[in-house]
């Protein structure tokens, strides 16, 4: 359970990635042709293009909170589990098993945090970055 909710927040992180450089990224020209056809995501994400101080630092708060909550709630409740596997392993000890355990789950958030909270995401965002922008630019809006 632990897991599913350090990975629910590495996927939280990535959302939050991806909607600040989809904002930021897409072409004024094709959200405004979007909010003349009525996508209201579309008005929303001009709006926040156009004072993004206030939505950026929205952002930057949200992603600062997301990974310090995952490092504490991922090395306190990860690294026993992942201690009490490799202390089963012969001549490993439990206190080195303990040690290794941390750096085990340091790495591994890192790494989930870097490819699926920062890289896909970002990735995504350039690719399609209006889409994005108009999918979402209200919720931002609601936390900025």
């Amino acid at each position: 359970m632990e897991f599913l909710i350090v990975f629910l927040l590495i996927v939280l992180n990535g959302l939050l990635a991806m909607s600040e450089l989809a904002v930021v990224s897409a072409k004024p020209s094709r959200l405004e042709r979007r909010a003349e056809e009525g996508s209201a995501g579309a008005r929303v994400a001009l709006e926040l293009a156009e004072q993004p101080d206030r939505f950026l630092s929205t952002v930057q708060i949200g992603i600062t909170l997301i990974g310090v909550g995952t490092g504490a709630l991922g090395g306190a409740t990860l690294a026993g589990p992942v201690g009490e596997l490799l202390a089963r392993i012969p001549g490993i000890g439990e206190t080195t098993a303990t040690s290794i355990a941390g750096i085990v789950v340091v790495i591994g958030l890192t790494y989930l945090s870097l490819v699926i909270g920062e890289l896909v995401p970002k990735r995504v965002a350039l690719q399609r970055a209006e889409a994005m922008a108009v999918l979402m630019s209200r919720p931002l809006k609601v936390m900025a």
